[in-house]
């Protein structure tokens, strides 16, 4: 049982034996007593002051004596008006280091056959642009949440919906066949994602250049937009798509392909997966039937035009459209097919889908044409709601092409961290193939670590350059502190020392907080899936290895003479190794072992 959970038992018993209270001891959570005032653990007794009938202090007063009393674990306390601090006995210290050391799966709680069944959609990549920033900051989210939702003790399915079918896929598929020739990713010497998103850069661009000719006759913009050959042409072939053409379709199929095989590459080497992928292309039909179903219903109407539409303006939305007028589907339709189909395959007790803040309205609606449509799961969706990344110098726009492209970010960061490693002498004493894997460990997870340190609801600016550093709240920082530790564990070895006994050994003040810190791990763990934040993970692991590096500091290990003392700071170190370890791999953050 951890110190926590002692302090809330006892405090339970007291209040119960002091007042007649029944209170269950998880609702009583003891808070890491402020640096300035003496004390471990503070329990603030406002939420007992009536059942005592006295004040806040003489409540706190009364609760104290009892825990010093009935409770070993505490040594004393002092108070301050309505927070009863608690200082821990020392020794104590050291079974909770125990516990830790001896714990496997510290922090974790196991996934049995009764656990619910979350289901994490993230990615959702289109297959007509290679993945960017904004969708490594998406998968990066999707993966570490679903890592810290399975050491909850869900079982976690991680899926992803491929938009590879819509007007976007037909503006690069008609660009290919009008301005290809012919050329493939060999000939091409491309990624096949990269290739295909040249190709809807192409679009847009000779798109703008009609419409500005028609404007230069007299139209205006929107008048121009709506007369444009081109677009005519992509709604053609989409009509065309929609209706089974095979022409249509085999080209489809050949430049998807490409386009699978390029993201496969980039999911690799960001150390992402999935465990089920559905495509837009088997599921539109799904919501296709489920909305005209809704028409039949009365849930939907048709306009004039024969566009279908839902009214939701008795919920406070507006009307929202389903399928247009040429019957082809909205996003909507193949949201509600998608959610039809994995219903189907998976006992889902809760959905979450990780989507940026610009879709918020989106989810509203989806949420509520779920709960019409008859499905139970509608208003419980969660939708993982985060905000945008941002470059020093502003906005990305996929159409023009300035978006910061997910491959040569992650050379650029493997590339910065070799030569800052170089710099430092961190990888003097490796061999090149060392050499390459502690540098692509570190790029990565300089990358992986600047963008999940933020709280996941912010837009953020993501700058590389601040991103590597060997100093500060970065993941190289975290990563060194690791390889630091890893290396003191070598050479005690190399020396023959071995962890003996150390229960007779009283904590000092620093190593106390280091054990306190480890003890706060497994609630961090579960706050963090209660908040679906990695922030917090990423956050507690920066605090835990500042602490470590000013005990390092202070402390000799390897070099205290006292063997019992020596094994407590050898322990203490390989269970913050251990933790360290553990929690960047809730990020899906690898640590090396030297560096």
């Amino acid at each position: 049982m951890s110190i926590d959970n002692i302090i809330s038992q006892a405090t339970a018993d007291a209040v119960k034996a002091l007042y007649g209270l029944e209170l269950p001891a998880d609702k009583i959570v003891p808070q890491t007593t402020k640096k300035e005032f003496e004390g471990n653990l503070t329990i603030v007794v406002f939420p007992f002051v009536k059942a005592a009938k006295k004040s806040p202090e003489a409540t706190a007063q009364e609760i104290g004596e009892y825990l010093q009393a009935n409770c070993e674990a505490v040594k004393s306390f002092n108070v301050i008006k309505g927070f009863l601090n608690i200082v821990i006995e020392p020794t104590f210290w050291v079974g909770v280091l125990n516990h830790i050391a001896e714990t496997s799966d510290y922090g974790f709680k196991p996934v049995t056959e009764d656990s619910e069944l979350v289901m994490i959609e993230y990615s959702s990549p289109n297959t007509n642009k290679p993945l960017h920033l904004g969708h490594v900051r998406n998968n990066l989210l999707g993966y570490s949440l679903s890592r810290i939702m399975t050491a909850n003790g869900y079982n976690v399915v991680k899926t992803n919906i491929v938009n590879d079918r819509g007007i976007h896929i037909c503006k690069s598929m008609l660009a290919w066949q009008k301005w290809g020739e012919g050329v493939t990713p060999e000939k091409a010497g491309k990624k096949g994602d990269h290739l295909i998103g040249d190709f809807y850069v192409i679009f847009d661009k000779k798109f703008k250049e009609e419409v500005k000719v028609l404007m230069e006759q007299g139209m205006s913009e929107d008048e121009a937009k709506q007369a444009s050959p081109l677009m005519a042409e992509a709604h053609e072939m989409l009509k065309k798509w929609e209706a089974g053409d095979e022409e249509v379709r085999s080209v489809w199929r050949m430049m998807n392909e490409w386009v699978y095989a390029g993201f496969d590459e980039t999911y690799k080497r960001l150390g992402v997966d999935f465990d089920k992928i559905y495509y837009e292309s088997e599921t539109y039909l799904e919501g296709k039937e489920k909305v005209l179903e809704g028409l039949e219903k009365g849930i939907m109407y048709r306009k004039e035009d024969n566009s279908v539409w839902a009214d939701l303006t008795n919920d406070g939305l507006d009307h929202k459209l389903l399928l247009r007028s040429d019957g082809t589907s909205v996003y909507m339709t193949q949201d509600i097919g998608t959610a039809k189909l994995r219903y189907q395959d998976y006992p889902i007790d809760k959905m979450i889908y990780v989507v940026g803040n610009e879709q918020n309205y989106h989810f509203q609606v989806l949420s509520l044409l779920l709960d019409k449509l008859g499905f139970k799961w509608g208003k419980d969706l969660v939708h993982f709601s985060y905000g945008m990344v941002e470059l020093p110098e502003g906005k990305m726009k996929s159409r023009e092409g300035t978006v910061v492209d997910a491959d040569d970010l992650m050379d650029e960061m493997v590339n910065t961290a070799r030569e800052v490693s170089r710099e430092l002498g961190k990888l003097d004493d490796c061999t090149a193939e060392e050499a390459d894997a502690i540098t692509e460990m570190v790029g990565l997870g300089a990358l992986k670590y600047f963008l999940l340190k933020v709280d996941p609801r912010k837009n953020m600016t993501f700058n590389p350059k601040e991103s590597i550093d060997f100093n500060g709240n970065t993941g190289p920082f975290i990563q060194y502190t690791h390889a630091r530790i890893r290396s003191v564990m070598r050479k005690a070895a190399d020396a023959g020392f071995v962890i003996g006994d150390y229960s007779a050994v009283e904590p000092n003040e620093k190593e106390i907080a280091l054990i306190q810190r480890l003890a706060d791990f497994p609630a961090v763990v579960n706050e963090a899936g209660r908040n679906y934040s990695p922030a917090l993970i990423a956050n507690y692991v920066y605090e835990l290895v500042k602490e470590y590096n000013q005990f390092y500091h202070d402390y000799s290990i390897l070099r205290e003479e006292n063997e019992a003392v020596r094994s407590l700071r050898l322990t203490l170190s390989d269970c913050t190794s251990k933790v360290i370890k553990t929690g960047m791999s809730l990020l899906g953050i690898n640590v090396p072992e030297r560096m």
